[in-house]
């Protein structure tokens, strides 16, 4: 009788060690396929593309083959030309482009898993046709660029990366001499490296407007006798978009009725931009409307990337390290027709960009050591796209 207990014992406590061993083996197959699962996320990120057409587009995007994918239309409403991400949250902001009214900025949460997005609010822009966004590094300031009210505002970032409140707008004033100079119309506005200023290119005032930035209080501050004063382009230029290297010297500043490149000397302590020199984004026998639409750095600062909308190209400059002057190095196809925007990844591998007229959003890799675009065929049909933002 005893052993008979003792072998029940043992046939109780064989169960319960292969039980427990079951266990242990099915949570590690689980915890494997997790992290299988969040390899392979790590491996797509999401893309979304504003369009003229009142919707927002959701692709995936594979980071390791460049194999881009449709989702579908994600929001439907405002004019959503522009769109932005949160640099570390799931947030996806896009404005209003709709010269007819004020403008606006709608967030939406992001779904990473499905790519859904979820209205979070809605704030106004101070201005008509808000036409471009820009997040201050601590992503507590979001910048709009009010092209139809010829004007810039600063709004709040909450930190679950809704909007807070509307707390500043500069309006300018300028025309020139192209009959789309009548009046001042902000295209773009940037957060110096520095922190303390935000520069304006204004297309219709033939400008880069300076503003002083409190960030403590999100305010834009407008300049005085004593300064900041706005840097001037020749009269007709149409300044649009404009970037820093890396270093926070040198800024590269595009034209978009001109189709300029102009290399800037940026002297942070002065708030004043210096011109280094001047290069013509267009072949010189182009005789078509000039139009330049996007410009981007590699992270690394050694290469400069334009798009020549009048010609339907990617231009690829090489920087001089001494000096941050341009050398032209590529001419390439954009895919399509009309390049409107365009997006680096963040590992700096690969260029999508949105052919407005063909309705493509095309996908380049970048050459790191060369800085040379080349297409890789992948492309997305979509009607308008204009703008391109990664979620990773």
């Amino acid at each position: 009788m005893t052993r008979s207990l003792q072998r029940d014992r043992l046939t109780r406590y064989g169960f319960i060690a292969a039980f427990i061993a079951l266990t242990l083996l099915t949570g590690l197959i689980t915890a494997c396929k997790s992290v299988a699962l969040r390899t392979g996320d790590a491996q797509t990120d999401l893309v979304y593309v504003g369009t003229q057409n009142s919707e927002i587009r959701a692709l995936r995007f594979d980071t390791s083959t460049g194999k881009l994918s449709a989702i579908g239309t994600v929001a439907q409403g405002p004019k959503a030309t522009w769109v932005a991400a949160h640099p570390r949250l799931p947030v996806l902001y896009a404005v209003d482009d709709d010269s007819a009214r004020e403008g606006s900025v709608t967030a939406y949460a992001v779904n990473r898993a499905t790519g859904a997005l979820t209205k979070m609010n809605v704030v106004l822009a101070g201005g008509s046709g808000t036409t471009n966004l820009w997040l201050d590094t601590s992503a507590t300031t979001l910048l709009a660029a009010n092209f139809g009210g010829g004007s810039v505002s600063s709004i709040t970032v909450n930190a679950d990366g809704s909007l807070g409140s509307l707390v500043s707008t500069i309006r300018e004033t300028g025309s020139g001499p192209n009959r789309r100079q009548a009046s001042a119309h902000a295209h773009s506005a940037v957060v110096d490296p520095s922190g303390r200023y935000v520069l304006v290119p204004d297309l219709g005032a033939d400008r880069v407007f300076i503003y002083r930035f409190d960030l403590a209080t999100h305010a834009l501050l407008a300049g005085d006798e004593a300064g900041p004063h706005p840097f001037v382009v020749p009269p007709g230029s149409g300044p649009r978009h404009i970037a820093f290297g890396p270093d926070g010297t040198l800024a590269y500043l595009l034209t978009e009725l001109s189709a300029e490149v102009m290399v800037l000397r940026w002297d942070a302590a002065n708030a004043r931009l210096t011109l280094v020199q001047s290069l013509p984004v267009s072949n010189v026998a182009f005789q078509g409307v000039k139009s330049g639409a996007e410009i981007a750095i590699s992270q690394d600062g050694r290469f400069v990337y334009v798009e020549n909308r009048g010609e339907n190209e990617l231009v690829v400059y090489r920087v001089n390290p001494e000096t941050g002057m341009l050398s032209l190095i590529q001419r390439a196809s954009s895919g399509g027709d009309k390049p409107w925007g365009f997006a680096i990844h963040p590992s700096g591998k690969w260029l999508l960009v949105a052919n407005q007229r063909s309705g493509k959003v095309n996908v380049f890799r970048i050459d790191t050591a060369t800085g040379m675009v080349s297409d890789t065929g992948e492309a997305v049909d979509m009607s308008t796209p204009v703008s391109v933002a990664f979620v990773e």
